[in-house]
């Protein structure tokens, strides 16, 4: 099922946000409205966010495209644990990103861990139970939240992508966790909205030049 989603500046929460933050204003109006589809697909999601760790996108894409096809056609937990180690290696995984999807298959196919249970948790409910599988932390949990369950109070400190955006905006490089939740505090109840313009800023290549507030 996909589901898509619309923001602008006629949106409630970006009203909000706009109201709150002069510079994250500038760049709602920079970046324009947002379109964005919900990854409704909880586990072939995370299984990309375990090849996607320390990788770039690009890379990650490609790997990603690889176990699809391996699959055949679709990332399933089933297809998944029945492909071989070797399988998997072949495609350019990584040991370590290997374990890391057969733990989080088992969790899986165990029973352990239930994506209909999540609905109903709360973030740090979400983000205590997926951090039980090794491999699954805190970055990957936190884009479970945002880009799937579109949780909108989940501020991204630990991702590479948002704080270059977050530097070009702020003109900083203290990315120390209590400084920027300490910038970005005004931004709640909506982080996960405002920080959605922050990568929109870096896909659209608005912060290959400097960031003025006031110029036009």
């Amino acid at each position: 099922m996909t589901i898509l989603k619309h923001l602008d500046q006629n949106s409630p929460a970006i009203q909000y946000l706009m109201k709150k933050d002069k510079y994250l204003a500038k760049v709602i109006q920079m970046v324009g409205p947002v379109n964005y589809q919900l990854q409704t697909d909880a586990y072939a999601f995370l299984v990309s966010q375990i090849i996607e760790q320390m990788l770039s996108k690009k890379v990650a894409k490609v790997l990603t495209a690889r176990l699809i096809t391996e699959c055949g056609g679709k990332i399933y937990p089933i297809k998944i644990h029945y492909l071989s180690d070797q399988q998997l290696l072949n495609i350019g995984i990584s040991h370590s990103k290997v374990h890391y999807i057969q733990n989080l298959t088992n969790a899986i196919l165990s029973g352990k861990i239930n994506f209909s249970d999540y609905l109903q948790m709360s973030d740090s409910e979400v983000i205590d139970s997926l951090t039980t599988v090794k491999g699954i932390g805190s970055w990957s949990a936190k884009m479970f939240l945002i880009f799937s369950l579109d949780r909108p109070d989940i501020l991204p400190f630990e991702d590479v992508a948002f704080l270059q955006s977050y530097s070009w905006v702020y003109k900083t490089h203290n990315f120390k966790k209590a400084a920027v939740m300490k910038k970005c505090s005004k931004w709640h109840p909506y982080a996960s909205i405002a920080s959605r313009y922050m990568y929109q800023a870096k896909n659209l290549g608005l912060t290959k030049n400097v960031f003025h507030l006031y110029k036009k």
